[in-house]
Formats: structure tokens, sequence, C-alpha cells
């Protein structure tokens, strides 16, 4: 066979060997190429997914933490007074009663008028305890001579037992009745005595100096003292030249309570005037329900400008500095525990007890368990609790526990 018949050449197989190798390549690359765009859209969608999952998990935490404002407390001036409010009393007033029974003949001070100790108040006609007496005068005089008479006898028996004229038996016979005798004098004379003493309560007298504040008799008004049963009230009878005032001090300021101490009183009929008076002295107690210590202020009131059962501001001085501050009063918490606050402190809620000292409405003050640094959870939920995440809305708001 020669070339010719075989129709190729060595070079033209070569060549074919060379076409039918390189056919091949190209859809390997191709499918490589296939395969790793594939691999790469998986691998994006895989990271995809978990970034949007990181991100529903962020929305999700950032859904369950409560969002709250704050605010800071604010500052207080030093305080160098606290002012309460109290009530004027008379330092001695009392109900003057009758002591006898009979009917009203006279009366000589009416409401309003200044009286002095010993004054007549009303008078009151006893035609009872009058006869009453005049009866027990003449028993009296019956027993004076009943018992003059005894007196005499017994002296006669004595007398005559030295001669043994009379015996030893009849002498103390006599002598036994002269003891008697003066027995029923005493009595008697007792009794004239307790007549007479009510008698004297006809006239009714003032027993210390003050003003008629009541007068609930009249002339003809029938007075019954009464044993088993409290009388009817003739005056009623205060003394003003010194006043009584009874304030409650809240137990944060009880130290300012001493014996001795200062007070200013200050009215609102007397705009710009301040009456002194002196803090006397304390019951020595705090009050469980109110959490106060009752003291007592005493006022001058000889001028009588002051009238009992008036509504004053007393200012007591205290006797150092108390720092406190201030917050609005809608960021209070009302526990079981007692009264607390919620203030931030690294992404979560603490709740922590309050004192209060004043309360201006809007705002309260608070003497202790607060800085003016920390940031204080306004409006609070009711379920608020220790270790709650938060996350504050708004920077901290500089003023909003001014007053």
């Amino acid at each position: 066979m020669t070339v010719e018949a075989t129709g190729k050449t060595e070079s033209d197989t070569s060549e074919d060997r060379r076409q039918g190798g390189s056919g091949w390549v190209g859809p390997v690359v191709l499918l490589l190429l296939v395969l790793g765009a594939l691999g790469y859209e998986i691998r994006h969608g895989i990271q995809a997914r978990a970034a949007e999952g990181e991100e529903l998990a962020r929305v999700t935490d950032q859904a369950a933490t409560q969002v709250v404002s704050v605010v800071h407390p604010q500052p207080s001036a030093p305080m160098q007074e606290i002012v309460l409010p109290g009530n004027t009393q008379a330092f001695t007033d009392s109900p003057i009663y009758a002591r006898t029974n009979g009917y009203l003949t006279r009366w000589y001070s009416d409401i309003g008028a200044r009286v002095r100790k010993g004054d007549l108040l009303a008078e009151i006609e006893t035609p009872e305890v009058d006869q009453q007496l005049q009866q027990a005068q003449a028993q009296l005089e019956t027993a004076q001579a009943n018992f003059n008479l005894a007196q005499t006898t017994a002296d006669r028996w004595q007398a005559l037992l030295k001669t043994n004229s009379v015996s030893k038996q009849e002498t103390d016979q006599a002598v036994s009745n002269l003891a008697a005798q003066k027995a029923t004098v005493d009595s008697n004379s007792a009794n004239v005595r307790r007549l007479v003493q009510l008698q004297s309560f006809e006239k009714v007298y003032a027993p210390f100096d003050g003003v008629i504040t009541s007068r609930t008799t009249d002339i003809g008004s029938l007075i019954d003292a009464g044993s088993a049963a409290q009388g009817k009230e003739l005056f009623h009878l205060a003394a003003i030249d010194t006043l009584r005032v009874f304030v409650p001090v809240p137990e944060v300021y009880s130290n300012a309570a001493v014996p001795g101490a200062d007070a200013a009183l200050t009215l609102g009929e007397y705009p710009g005037r301040v009456f002194h008076g002196k803090l006397v002295r304390n019951s020595s107690n705090i009050d469980l329900a109110s959490r106060t210590l009752l003291v007592e202020v005493d006022v001058d009131n000889a001028a009588g400008e002051l009238l009992p059962g008036a509504y004053v501001s007393v200012h007591l001085k205290l006797p150092s500095q108390i720092r406190s501050v201030t917050i609005p009063a809608n960021t209070l918490l009302f526990r079981r525990e007692g009264l607390s606050v919620g203030f931030v402190r690294n992404g979560h809620a603490e709740l922590v007890p309050v004192t209060i000292g004043r309360d201006y409405g809007a705002t309260v003050e608070i003497v202790s368990g607060l800085r003016a640094s920390d940031a204080i959870i306004v409006n609070p939920s009711d379920s608020l609790v220790s270790g709650t995440p938060v996350r504050v809305a708004t920077p901290a708001a500089n003023g909003g526990g001014s007053r």
C-alpha cells in the first residue's frame, strides 16, 4: 500500500490525534466553572442565611429588652430648716360644770370674755340643799345637847365612884354613853360641813385665767350635777396667754426635735409676720403608722393675736445640713417592702430603697438611697425587678428631677 492509497500521511495522523485530544478539554473546563459557580452560590447562601439568623436573634433580643427613659437626680440645696403643719391649742382648755343641783339665777360672763382666776361666772339657786343644811344644823344642835348631858353625867358618876356611892358598872356605862354622843356630834358636824360646801357651789368661779369660749346655759336652766352621769357643761374656759402647737416631725428629721430648740410660726392671716416659740418636749416615740415623732412647741400669746385651733406652719431649724436630691414623683415604685426606685447599671435595672424627705407634688426629696450620678428610670413598670435587661431610649435628661 502506498501513501497515496491510504490517503493520509503521518503528519495527517498526528494532526488528527491532536484535534481528538483537545475536544474533551473544553467541556471539562466548562464543567469546572459551573461547579465553582454553584459552590460559590451555595457558600454565599449559607453565609447570608447565617447573617439573617444573627440579625433575627439580635432583633429578637432587642425586642425582648425593655426600653426605658431615665433622668438624673438633681442635688438639693443644703436644708437649714423644715416646715411642717400644725394646729394651735390652748395651754389649758377645760369645761366648767356645776357641782350642785338647782336652777341658774344669773350668769356674768359670755363668750369672748376674759376672766381672772376666782372671778364669779354664775349663780345657782339650790332650795333643796338649803333645806337639807338647816335640817343638818338642827340635828347637830340636838347631838351637841345630848353630848353635853352625857359629859355632865359621866363627870358626876366618876366623882361618886371615888366615894363608892355608885357601882363601877354604872360609871362605865355613863362614860361609854359620852363617847357615843361625841361620835354622833362628829357625824352631824361632818354632814353640816358637806352641805355647807355644796351650798358654796351655788357660786361658780373661774378656776384659772382665760377666755370664755362657750356658754351653754341660761337663766332658769335646770342644773343637775348628777352622780351617775356627767352633768351638763355650763362654760368652756381656755387659757390662751400661751399656746401649744403639736407637730408630727418625720423620722428622718427627728434629730431636729431637741427640747429647747427655737421654732418659728407663720400664718396665712398674718403675711410677713413670724411668731417665735420654743420646742419644750417630744413624745420620745416614733409612731409606727406615720413614722413621725410628736413634738410640742409653746408660743407666747400675751397679746392674744393667735387663736386656738388656727392652722400654722412651724419652721424648725436643723442642727446640721442634710444633703438630699430631688427626683420626679413618677419614678417611685410602691412595693410591699417599702418605697424604692429603679436605676440603670450595666444594661440592667437595679432597685434600691429610698427615704423621702419632703413632697413637692411633681417632685419629691430623697434624703437617702440615691446619688446625683444615678440614671433613674422614669415610669417604671410594676413588674420591674433587679437584673431585668433594659435599654435607654434617649440620653439621660438633665433637669428631669428639678423642682
